[in-house]
């Protein structure tokens, strides 16, 4: 024991639960265990080689010193144009603000905008990562459960109407989400817009998966909707659509006053993304589409296989609309059953009291189709289906 004080910011949360499954399925595998891991949210594709070569274009141009603290003019004018197409011509360069990552950009949302007490308002089964910025932030939750609804927003609008009230700072919304893959109606969003406006909340919304859609689905950004233009911070990045993980490179655009707060944040803390990376960030939005498509379409011929294996045994899912997640309905002891089931069976999985919602699993098909049968075959070989 060092004998340190530690922080009560820091004691309030616990480790990332996503992470912990991982670390333990590669410490599996370290000692020779075959596991397939449905953990991770990574998508299992390269990033495509003209974002590589953009990159090391970059590098071999000298550009790996410092950056403006906000990012490359030639990036935040990319961006800024990417959101006009998306319906949120209210954001120009000057409200985007880049960073090393689209959790480092929420991460700066929360510091900015959740003080000691403030209420935040999270849609569960939500990402666990929300939960412990707002704790870090010293905000206090209320949640609501869109499972009895199976993920349905706009069912649950009556019991959201309950939860958002004058004392609400923060909601964040997430759409297309992690972990349930549901793509919220316009009416659901509409319902949200119409409780932010009554109640002077704002709304961040979470839309790194907004590439990723299935059957024809489009998600709508919220903030592109009458009354939302002035109270919604829109959170985005390159790592799902892309392929860029490891390359850290995400973005948030806001009002002029957010982002002059949060240039505090971020130029204090991480000063800027790194230079090479944002150069390669330009070539995606500017140039990548046909490999989008493709991992897309990948994606989708995955969730079909998985939603059709597990109906045929009698398993009733709800079939996501977007990401790459499944919610699988598991024991009600849900930490017990992924336990048995990366123990047993060897399959990583999530559990969904990680994200506010017991009584599921997190399942990521950013796999191949041969180990997503594995996965079910083990599943159901150790009688955990």
């Amino acid at each position: 024991m060092s004998g340190m004080t530690f922080a009560d910011r820091v004691q309030r949360v616990s480790p990332s639960a996503t992470l912990a499954i991982s670390n333990k399925a590669a410490s599996l595998e370290a000692d020779g265990v075959d596991v397939v891991d449905l953990s991770v949210g990574e998508p299992d594709f390269d990033t495509p080689q003209a974002i590589t070569e953009a990159g090391k274009r970059a590098m071999d141009a000298g550009k790996t010193g410092y950056t403006p603290s906000n990012g490359i003019p030639h990036l935040r004018e990319a961006i800024a144009e990417k959101l006009a197409g998306d319906g949120l011509d209210q954001y120009g360069p000057g409200n985007v603000v880049v960073t090393p990552g689209a959790k480092q950009a929420l991460f700066e949302v929360f510091q900015v905008l959740v003080e000691e007490g403030n209420e935040v308002v999270l849609l569960d089964p939500a990402w666990v990562s929300y939960e412990a910025m707002a704790k870090l932030a010293g905000g206090d939750l209320k949640r609501l459960d869109t499972a009895q609804y199976d993920f349905r927003l706009e069912d649950a609008l009556g019991d959201l109407a309950g939860l958002v009230t004058d004392e609400t700072d923060l909601l964040v919304v997430n759409s297309p989400g992690n972990p349930h893959g549901a793509v919220y109606a316009d009416a659901a969003l509409e319902g949200v817009r119409d409780l932010a406006v009554d109640h002077d909340v704002t709304v961040v919304a979470d839309e790194i998966y907004e590439e990723i859609t299935y059957d024809d689905v489009s998600p709508t950004s919220i903030g592109s909707l009458s009354g939302m233009r002035e109270r919604t911070i829109t959170v985005n990045g390159f790592s799902k659509a892309y392929a860029m993980t490891g390359w850290r490179l995400g973005y948030f655009a806001a009002p002029e006053d957010v982002v002059a707060q949060a240039g505090k944040v971020h130029s204090h803390s991480v000063s800027c993304a790194t230079n090479f990376v944002q150069h390669a960030g330009v070539e995606a939005l500017e140039s990548v589409d046909a490999e989008v498509t493709e991992m897309v379409a990948a994606f989708e011929q995955r969730r079909d296989l998985l939603v059709e294996e597990f109906r045929e045994r009698g398993v009733d899912v709800v079939e996501p609309q977007g990401a790459f997640y499944l919610m699988l309905p598991v024991d009600e002891d849900d930490q017990a059953w992924c336990d048995e089931a990366i123990g047993e069976a060897h399959v990583a999985t999530v559990p969904g009291s990680a994200f506010g919602t017991p009584g599921y699993a997190r399942l990521s098909y950013a796999n191949s189709t041969d180990r997503l049968r594995e996965a079910i075959r083990r599943l159901d070989e150790h009688d955990l289906l």
